[in-house]
């Protein structure tokens, strides 16, 4: 499947808060969608949903017009949905109810998602009375009983520990290698690199960078090295750098352990590398540059996540 979201505007009275939203998703291949609190992310969530209607544009599923009601959707909402006061179990097969399944089908998807996710021993217990971590494990076998076809999760990873992150990593591998169609949503940059093979960062309403992850890294390290050199931190290694590098290269980036080096125009890795040899800096490390998500999302839009 392909699901293609084309200049989608939406507002709320006189304020317009989506100026054209623009972007596609293929099942097998997860799109992390990324911004800023307040970006818009979660009204073209809700678009997706059919919980808002857009002013203008569509969408569009293998080319025809989207409609969600025809499809399973699960969305794993930020704000968490469930009720304190009933058991697992119940809710879980209420919820599973209001997606059309039979309450015989609801509670055998409800068993299978609670033991996938190691939570069945407390499907008779009142939510309230899990940790926050086992709550979100519910909420999300919440999301997957009715065998969704679409799957939406905005930060997932909330309140889990490293061992029950791994869980839900693997579920998340397998929701992916059976072709269904993952937005993955999260301020955690780690786990978009991690599952996500393309990208869409909204600002302003606006998508302001969308593509294929290893394209748009390429495309961000081009013509951008990594330096480091031995028994120098960073922060004593640049006046040095720029001073030794002068009209080759610029300092436009320091981290922890490297320098990250932009060749002049008509500079080559050659040339940098031959006037660094013949300088006092012992080079410890000299290569092309891979920037994180983390990085392209702050140039993108001046914050981090």
């Amino acid at each position: 499947m392909v699901l293609e979201v084309k200049e989608i505007c939406k507002s709320f009275g006189d304020k317009e808060v989506l100026h054209g939203v623009n972007f596609r998703v293929e099942s097998g291949r997860a799109l992390g969608l990324l911004g800023r609190n307040g970006a818009g992310k979660t009204t073209t969530i809700r678009i997706l949903m059919d919980v808002f209607h857009a002013n203008s544009g569509e969408l569009l599923l293998d080319g025809a017009k989207f409609i969600p009601g025809n499809h399973r959707i699960g969305y794993l909402p930020e704000e968490r949905g469930l009720y304190p006061k009933r058991t697992v179990m119940d809710q879980m097969v209420f919820l599973g109810q209001l997606r059309g399944m039979s309450g015989r089908d609801a509670r055998k998807g409800a068993e299978r998602w609670l033991k996938r996710l190691e939570v069945e021993e407390y499907a008779n217990r009142k939510l309230e009375t899990l940790s926050k971590g086992n709550q979100q494990k519910v909420q999300l076998a919440s999301t997957l009983i009715h065998e969704p076809e679409i799957v939406i999760l905005d930060e997932p990873f909330s309140g889990l520990d490293p061992v029950n992150s791994q869980i839900l990593k693997d579920v998340i591998n397998e929701l992916i290698a059976d072709d269904r169609l993952v937005i993955f949503s999260s301020h955690q940059m780690s786990y978009v690199e991690e599952f996500c093979d393309h990208i869409a960062i909204i600002d302003k309403g606006l998508v302001t960078l969308s593509g294929e992850l290893k394209e748009i890294k390429r495309e961000y390290g081009r013509n951008r090295l990594v330096l480091a050199a031995e028994d120098i931190p960073p922060a004593q290694l640049k006046e040095k750098a720029e001073r030794i590098l002068q009209g080759l290269a610029v300092v436009t980036g320091e981290k922890k352990e490297f320098l990250i080096l932009e060749l002049a125009e008509g500079a080559d890795r050659r040339q940098v590398m031959e006037r660094l040899a013949g300088s006092d800096i012992s080079v410890e490390r000299y290569g092309s540059y891979e920037p994180s998500l983390n990085d392209i999302f702050v140039e993108k839009v001046g914050e981090e996540a």
